[in-house]
């Protein structure tokens, strides 16, 4: 088996998500290598550099753009900047892995989708959760009819946010549908397999008009059905439930599973009645191996450049937009009483 060559990784910005999530996840990765890191302010991408022992520190985004040494690029830039820095990207050479979501409308997505195909780069959008061991054994019982035929994905994200923070400019792809209803929506699409016919929703507005909390009902064909609701105005929730005809998935951490820590879901199956008139309901624990998600990400992502096959491909970000767009629109058609669930 030929081994494939390290890929390495500039990263566009130092956001708190790049050190939360990314420079831990490619340093703990088995196929990345952290080479740069930029910043508009060129002490920072130094102070940096420094503290995480990255090779080259670049003052400024198209300096790593035009760093010979870097392979693949990580953009965890506000999402008005995503377009502008993955085309820039893509016509450098770079492979790309944008933070969540892909753009700020599905134009925009499908525009970028085409750049980067036109430009032969690989462009995924950075929805960690979805290589977690645990993500994808779930999604191998569901469609091997663990708990029957799927009917309903429920998810909830939420966390109060400050004011003055930048996801409450509409201008900046604000609004918590965007920030954390879209890990919601990509489990339904995830688990369903398919994308939603039907969307309608209803949200709670600020003062600058970005959606402070959503609620949103989707319907996939099969008979399946989803519920999203996210907010930056209520305490931290962040869970899963995969509900089908004969069992019940509850998934706690769903998307942000504690580092180090061993994930786990409850898997409650229905038996056949008995005589006696009990349902002999079986209920049990499943734990998954403590993987970095955001390690996982970067491998999965290695693994789509030298196959050239992505995993998630910048179709299914498209997709996603896509669908994003919609809820959106219909929460914004309600609030004005022109939409209908």
């Amino acid at each position: 088996m030929t081994m494939m060559s390290p890929l390495r990784w500039g990263i566009m910005g130092c956001a708190r998500i790049t050190r939360r999530g990314l420079v831990p996840g490619i340093r703990g990765s088995s196929t990345g290598v952290l080479h740069a890191i930029a910043s508009r302010d060129p002490a920072v991408a130094r102070q940096w550099a420094d503290e995480f022992g990255i090779t080259q520190a670049h003052g400024s985004y198209q300096a790593l753009l035009a760093d010979p040494e870097v392979d693949a690029v990580y953009i965890p830039l506000p999402n008005e900047m995503h377009r502008p820095w993955v085309t820039a990207a893509a016509d450098a050479g770079k492979h790309v892995l944008c933070e969540k979501p892909l753009a700020l409308d599905a134009g925009e997505a499908a525009a970028m989708a085409e750049h980067c195909r036109a430009r032969g780069v690989l462009l995924m959008e950075a929805f960690m959760w979805r290589h977690q061991p645990r993500s994808l054994a779930l999604r191998r019982l569901v469609r091997d009819g663990a708990i029957g035929s799927l009917r309903l994905v429920r998810s909830s994200f939420s966390f109060p946010i400050a004011e003055g923070d930048w996801r409450l400019d509409p201008a900046r792809g604000g609004g918590a549908l965007w920030d954390v209803g879209c890990y919601g929506l990509s489990a339904a699409r995830f688990y369903a397999g398919a994308e939603p016919s039907r969307v309608a929703a209803v949200a709670h507005a600020g003062p600058s008009g970005v959606d402070l909390t959503l609620a949103a009902v989707l319907e996939f064909p099969d008979g399946v059905l989803a519920t999203v609701d996210c907010s930056f105005e209520q305490p931290y929730r962040c869970a899963c439930e995969i509900v089908g005809t004969r069992g019940v998935i509850e998934v706690p951490d769903a998307f942000l599973p504690p580092a180090g820590v061993v994930p786990a879901a409850r898997l409650r199956t229905i038996g056949a009645a008995s005589d006696s008139g009990s349902g002999g309901d079986v209920e049990k624990v499943l734990d998954f191996e403590a993987v970095d998600q955001y390690a996982a990400m970067v491998d999965a992502f290695a693994r789509s450049v030298d196959g050239g096959r992505p995993v998630d491909p910048a179709e299914d970000g498209v997709a996603q937009m896509a669908a994003l767009d919609r809820i959106l629109g219909s929460a914004r058609g309600l609030s004005s009483g022109q939409g209908v669930l």
